[in-house]
């Protein structure tokens, strides 16, 4: 999430109430999560476990709750809660905006675009030209929508991330400050779930077809003309690559990536990345061949045992 301006260090731990360590003027451009941070942006960390790769992250400015030497050219944001300023910080400047229409003033449809009824355009949404919305999509604030693109009945975009800390008097929730984007010629089937970005963006390019009832996680990246089938669910911060073919009830892991045109058999638990090029299938996941393989040899055991009994 970049800021509307530039601010300085000084002025962000003013909006947190928080000691920085850097000079007063250090410019700071934006906030993200660590694995799409840029220079110039604030990287929260609150675990000892990820102290190093957040200091030595892309990150301008660490928001930490430790004293630690500030790395050459970065400045520090010294937090008790870090989770809970990064929160501060993301409702000070994405804050919540009521909705007064069904299609908001703000929004910006595209010639020849055709919302049916009861369909919700939230506030600042962007759709392009000959897409075609049917009754009961929501599209929440800020999302992003290309041009010919279709989205059946029941599904939402823009949708909180599924992503809480744990404390000891119950879950406390990161808010979500990104958006969500369609590339041209996508198709979102009905009752799809789309969920924004944490700071930054869930993108669907262009091209990918979604077959109804899947679920797409935050800050997930699916790559050009892939083919997605029902009652799938990708998690958060995956990255699909392009012409990837996924068939019904697949679930994924978060973070790991699918190479380019490979196919994911039906009910496969995508566990790891895999390269692109293959066929998989399976929980764990393996090459679909292999697999198969050892199911026939699981089958033969009865026989085996039966022939060493005689």
């Amino acid at each position: 999430m970049r800021f509307p301006i530039t601010y300085t260090l000084k002025q962000i731990s003013e909006i947190i109430s928080c000691p920085y360590v850097g000079p007063d003027d250090f410019p700071v451009l934006g906030m993200n999560e660590i694995h799409v941070i840029q220079e110039g942006e604030i990287v929260f960390v609150d675990h000892p476990k990820y102290y190093d790769k957040a200091l030595k992250s892309k990150a301008s400015i660490v928001l930490i709750n430790k004293q630690v030497d500030c790395p050459e050219g970065k400045a520090l944001l010294i937090s008790d809660d870090p989770f809970n300023d990064f929160n501060k910080l993301t409702t000070f400047f994405k804050p919540f905006e009521k909705a007064t229409d069904l299609i908001s003033t703000s929004a910006k449809i595209g010639q020849g675009t055709v919302i049916q009824p009861n369909a919700f355009i939230g506030n600042n949404v962007s759709i392009g030209d000959n897409c075609l919305i049917h009754p009961n999509v929501s599209i929440y604030d800020n999302c992003v929508i290309g041009n010919n693109v279709i989205i059946h009945s029941g599904s939402v975009l823009g949708s909180d991330a599924f992503y809480y800390k744990n404390r000891p008097e119950g879950f406390d929730k990161l808010i979500s400050g990104g958006r969500v984007v369609l590339e041209d010629d996508v198709e979102l089937g009905s009752l799809c779930t789309i969920d924004k970005g944490v700071t930054g963006e869930t993108r669907i390019k262009k091209g990918t077809k979604l077959d109804n009832q899947v679920h797409v996680g935050h800050d997930t990246v699916i790559g050009e003309k892939c083919l997605i089938a029902s009652q799938t669910g990708i998690a958060g911060c995956v990255i699909i690559e392009d012409e990837v073919t996924i068939w019904g009830q697949v679930g994924t892991n978060s973070g790991i990536t699918i190479g380019k045109k490979a196919v994911i058999m039906g009910q496969t638990g995508v566990t790891k990345s895999v390269p692109g090029g293959k066929s998989y299938f399976g929980t764990p996941i393996e090459e679909s061949r292999e697999k198969l393989k050892q199911l026939a040899y699981v089958k033969k055991i009865p026989f085996i045992l039966k022939k060493l009994e005689e």
